[in-house]
């Protein structure tokens, strides 16, 4: 299994990219080869830290250029040529590498994997989708679209249900996932037009494991195991999370401390594990990143702000994608979609 990792993607490239590939090959088995992607001696000098690390896996293939986070995506794309996300993103294109991860520009990211490896057969718009905790323990819940798409049609919306439910198969190991609408209300009557127009189309759509409508307090619930909503919807709602949870973070360490009882019991708390396990079941970083659905390979996308930990769960990820032939299961939902409608 083979790796292109973008190591000029995100705020702490190449630093963290780098010893995230690190520890990748060193742990995950089946993993032969990371290619890292970026300014070679920059990258040679990160390397150069590990010493003990097996370099016969960690391949650099340079690449000149790269896309700043406040840069516009296409138009980056188009005249850097040589920059580290399309040099890594042809060598998936090529056959060279299974899978591709970065932690830069997600929109740079979508529009080169939609320049280089193209749309999936019968997919309309590629979609991303985002893992989030839930209050079961070891059930997340997939949302998507995440960013992708703002504006969209009732039509992609069902696709997105399609590709999310592939994912949350191979990816979630969940046997029959569970697929809801996110809307204002749970009646089929109520949203906008789009959620009232992809209502009946999700309800008829094969091999499709639909609800119904679900609102916003239902997404962490642990109910449901894919949540779908367009664009501009999905990356509110993964925004607020975010916020959500570390101002959680915030309040609980100012109440935790204020007296003297509470400092005592916070470290019986602490020595328990906890803490620990509760930071482990809300950190994003576990989840691997964000794939991109719909384009021919897995593309993950991993947060910008992202650490060597969540670079290695990414490739992990990643790695299972190419494994499990998600490519191809979306490619087989998709087509079955297609077919059920041509047939109508």
């Amino acid at each position: 299994m083979k790796i292109a990792l973008d190591v000029m993607g995100g705020d702490h490239a190449p630093e963290e990219i780098v010893k995230g590939a690190v520890e990748a090959v060193a742990k995950l088995k089946g993993l032969d080869t990371i290619y890292l992607v970026g300014d070679e001696q920059a990258t040679k000098a990160e390397l150069a830290k590990y010493r003990q690390a097996d370099m016969t896996k960690l391949e650099i293939v340079h690449a000149p250029e790269s896309i700043g986070m406040d840069e516009s995506p296409a138009d980056a794309v188009r005249k850097k040529k040589n920059c580290s996300i399309n040099v890594a993103m042809g060598l998936v294109k090529r056959g060279e590498a299974d899978a591709f991860v970065s932690a830069g520009n997600s929109g740079a990211v979508s529009a080169s994997a939609l320049f280089t490896l193209s749309r999936i057969k019968g997919v309309l718009r590629p979609a991303i989708a985002t893992v989030l905790p839930s209050r079961l323990s070891d059930h997340p819940v997939l949302v998507l679209d995440a960013g992708a798409n703002t504006d969209c049609h009732e039509d992609w919306l069902v696709q997105f249900a399609v590709m999310g439910s592939a994912y949350s198969r191979c990816i979630l190991k969940r046997p029959n996932p569970l697929v809801g609408l996110l809307s204002i209300g749970t009646e089929d009557c109520k949203g906008n037009e789009m959620t009232k127009k992809a209502f009946p189309l999700l309800q008829v759509a094969p091999g499709l494991n639909f609800h119904g409508n679900i609102e916003g307090h239902d997404i962490f619930q642990g109910e449901i195991d894919v949540v779908v909503c367009d664009g501009f919807v999905g990356n509110v709602v993964l925004k607020t999370t975010e916020s959500v949870a570390h101002a959680v973070g915030d309040w609980m360490k100012n109440e935790f401390t204020r007296t003297t009882l509470r400092k005592m019991a916070t470290l019986l708390l602490k020595f328990c594990g906890a803490f620990k396990s509760l930071k482990k079941k809300m950190d994003p970083e576990m989840y691997g990143g964000a794939p991109l659905l719909g384009v021919n390979g897995p593309v993950i996308i991993t947060h910008g702000a992202s650490t060597s930990r969540a670079i290695y769960h990414a490739v992990r990820i990643g790695m299972h994608a190419a494994k499990t032939d998600l490519t191809g299961e979306i490619a087989a939902r998709i087509a079955d979609l297609n077919s059920s409608k041509a047939a109508e």
